[in-house]
Parts: C-alpha cells; sequence; structure tokens
C-alpha cells in the first residue's frame, strides 16, 4: 500500500530527464481492489499535509533571508525569533515525519507538501477518483482501474448559453 500511494505521489513529480517518467501526471493505473485499498491511505496523507500548510506560511514570515552559518543568521539563531520561528515550524515537521512514517518515502513526502497539498487548500475532501477500466488485466483478467487525484482533469460545470433563434431576444414568441 506504501509502494502504491508513492507511486500515485511520485507521478506529480517534475521528470525532465526521467526515463520512466509518467504519461499523465498524477495517474496510475492498477486493480480496482487496490484502487479502492489505498484510496483512504492516499486521502490521509494529503490531508495531514494540508492541514501542516498554514504553520509553513507562519514560519515563513518569521524565517531570515540570511545565508545559513554567516554572522546574520548566528545572530538571528540566537534570538528571540528564531524561538518563534521553530515554534512556528513544530507542527509542519510533525506532520512531515508522521507522513513519512507513513509512506516511508522522502521524495515523495516532499512533493505531497510542496506540489499535492497546495493544491487541495480549498477542498474538504475528496482528493481521489478512481476510474474503472473496460479492459481487464492481460494474464489473469483482474479489473483493472485508475487512481488520479482529482482537479487537473475535471469536467467543467459550466452551463452553455442556449442560442437565440430567428432574431428573438428575450425568448417570447414574434408579434
Amino acid at each position: 500500500m506504501r509502494n502504491l500511494a508513492s507511486a500515485l505521489i511520485l507521478t506529480e513529480r517534475d521528470a525532465e530527464f526521467d526515463d520512466n517518467a509518467p504519461k499523465v501526471k498524477g495517474r496510475i493505473v492498477t486493480t480496482l481492489e487496490k484502487a479502492k485499498e489505498v484510496r483512504p491511505f492516499v486521502e490521509k496523507c494529503v490531508t495531514i499535509a494540508k492541514n501542516a500548510l498554514p504553520a509553513i506560511e507562519e514560519a515563513r514570515k518569521l524565517e531570515t533571508s540570511a545565508e545559513r552559518g554567516s554572522d546574520e543568521w548566528k545572530s538571528w539563531r540566537s534570538s528571540d525569533s528564531w524561538g518563534q520561528w521553530n515554534n512556528a515550524i513544530a507542527p509542519a515537521v510533525a506532520a512531515r515525519r508522521r507522513v513519512f512514517q507513513l509512506l516511508r518515502d522522502k521524495e515523495a513526502v516532499q512533493i505531497l507538501f510542496d506540489d499535492v497539498a497546495p493544491r487541495f487548500v480549498e477542498r474538504p475532501g475528496g482528493y481521489t477518483r478512481i476510474l474503472r477500466l473496460a479492459k481487464p488485466r492481460l494474464g489473469d483478467a483482474g479489473t483493472r482501474a485508475i487512481l488520479e487525484f482529482v482537479g487537473v482533469r475535471d469536467r467543467s460545470s459550466e452551463v452553455a448559453e442556449k442560442p437565440a433563434f430567428g432574431g428573438q431576444d428575450d425568448g417570447g414568441a414574434e408579434e
């Protein structure tokens, strides 16, 4: 389950020089049963990462722009503002450690916190969808399904304008 969840998250990475780059970002093909089993696991990881985003933003406001190891950074490190930054970043660090404990993949955790979670800030849940494929798997005829993140390839729910026929502006009958 960890490997399948990590594989789904890793499809979101920018893989310009990767020979094994995914054809479509945020989508994997697996069996229907595996997809149904891993979906709550992935959604839990996304929720943990999404809930840590306010702490990350608060810590960004308090961090210094000085280069690590410089005199300015050392003076910031010994000041009270470093303590405030440390208290602000602590929930985010705990969330990263929790997700790493679930996934066991550092790159997947980094992609989850940097790329995936910020997309779902406004969404209350339901970060993935399962689409059943018509063609069974070759070999054992297992039912295949697509597990993907929502939001990228969603259908729009826009209502199309009704066409005006014969010069009628208000839709009423001609006099």
